[in-house]
């Protein structure tokens, strides 16, 4: 199979369609969805800061929802079908969540969260609630909020993230050691002191063993020698611009089934460039919350 290098600029809707048959991808890529949330993205972290002055959880890797007091949304403004047993004794209150199966289990939370209809997948889902949108107090009154809202829902599909505090940056790390080497991601840190933003914020840091970000598949690469007939990499879009090509990290299903041009990946990196590149830049997932 030849796969030609295209992009998604000024690309007309049909030239996408069939680019997308001709690889034998899934069409509803190129599908509406609802308005996006505005959510609050966190930075990463940096050693120096005072860690007392944070409130410390895991970072789960789930995917990210907001119940809007009647549905639950994707961070890409897509709705969840989920059953309605699953969120009969969710509040009004507007609450931003993950959901959850367990650590290292994100593509079959993604398979399960993406079907157009209910199914009795959901069961075994949680949204894993980490902060309280409208509120209006800082964090330190939204964690105990959070703790009310979800003792007082009573639903066995809501429970709220443990928030911890840290007495230092040793323990901080520690935490950390003890989180990856169980399976975990990471950990996140929300100021005590911050009210919700929308945006990204330095009220919010997300400390990772290594530095991952997302980007927009918008081109392929073809492959050689080995990989000859396959895609050899994605030409990705970060959110700041910067464009540039993704090899590592891919199985040969990856490479023969890439992602669909204007979904999201996850990729690892070490560092930037002076040009503000992502060195050795390794894909990890596809980002996806786009229904099936």
């Amino acid at each position: 199979m030849f796969i030609a290098v295209w992009t998604n600029r000024r690309l007309p809707h049909v030239w996408l369609l069939l680019t997308l048959l001709f690889l034998g991808l899934p069409t509803w890529a190129i599908s509406g969805g609802t308005d996006k949330p505005t959510l609050m993205l966190a930075e990463v972290y940096e050693q120096g800061i005072d860690v007392r002055q944070y409130w410390v959880s895991e970072k789960l890797d789930g995917v990210r929802a907001r119940w809007d007091g009647h549905q639950l949304v994707s961070r890409g403004g897509n709705l969840f079908v989920a059953p309605a047993w699953f969120v009969a004794d969710f509040p009004s209150q507007v609450l931003d969540g993950e959901l959850w199966l367990g650590r290292g289990r994100y593509e079959e939370t993604s398979s399960i969260v993406r079907k157009k209809n209910p199914h009795e997948g959901w069961r075994n889902l949680r949204l894993m609630v980490f902060d309280l949108p409208e509120h209006g107090g800082t964090f330190d009154q939204r964690v105990l909020a959070m703790r009310r809202v979800v003792a007082q829902s009573h639903s066995p599909y809501l429970a709220m993230i443990e928030q911890q505090t840290i007495k230092s940056d040793e323990a901080l790390q520690q935490w950390l050691t003890e989180v990856v080497e169980h399976g975990g991601e990471g950990l996140m840190l929300h100021r005590k002191t911050a009210r919700y933003v929308r945006g990204r914020t330095h009220d919010v840091l997300k400390l990772k063993p290594f530095m991952d970000a997302e980007a927009t598949v918008i081109g392929y690469r073809p492959g050689k020698g080995q990989f000859a007939g396959q895609v050899g990499s994605f030409k990705v879009r970060t959110d700041e611009g910067v464009e540039f090509y993704v090899g590592s990290g891919l199985t040969n299903e990856q490479r023969s089934h890439p992602p669909p041009l204007q979904s999201r990946i996850t990729f690892r990196y070490q560092g930037l460039t002076k040009n503000g590149v992502p060195r050795f830049p390794v894909f990890l997932r596809i980002r996806n919350e786009q229904p099936e």
